[in-house]
């Protein structure tokens, strides 16, 4: 029987490192109304590492993802100034996450809860993995 996977990369040698609900305040929007004022935006990430190379052997931070690389990044990412897509704010904590050497692929999602009344929010998710070395 085939093993489970996520994006081709077996679930049984990966270990998840996750971020949930970080809620920002920041400038994103295309329409008028959405460049008058930051607005709330929630933030998920799901790093996958390999299993093998985070399972501490001395219990010390170097060992492993250390969540404050990913609440960084996106602080840092946010920080850059407006962003129009939440594809674009997406694709950018993406690139970064995919950055650290540990990290062999990534969930990111964004949501903005405040748009519409009459919904709970919009967003966007995308998954990636890191690019195999030319």
């Amino acid at each position: 029987m085939p093993s489970a996977d996520f994006l081709g990369i077996p679930m049984t040698s990966l270990r998840r490192v996750f971020l949930r609900n970080i809620e920002i305040n920041m400038n994103i929007g295309v329409h008028d109304f959405e460049k008058l004022a930051p607005q709330r935006v929630i933030v998920n990430v799901d790093l996958y590492v390999s299993l093998e190379k985070t399972t501490p052997k001395a219990d010390d931070l170097a060992e492993v993802v250390d969540y404050d690389f990913v609440r960084n990044t996106i602080v840092e990412t946010i920080s850059q100034g407006h962003i129009q897509l939440q594809e674009t704010l997406c694709d950018e904590i993406i690139k970064r996450m995919l950055q650290h050497p540990l990290v062999m692929a990534v969930r990111v999602s964004t949501e903005k809860p405040d748009v519409y009344d009459d919904c709970q929010g919009v967003g966007v998710e995308v998954y990636a993995t890191r690019q195999p070395a030319s």
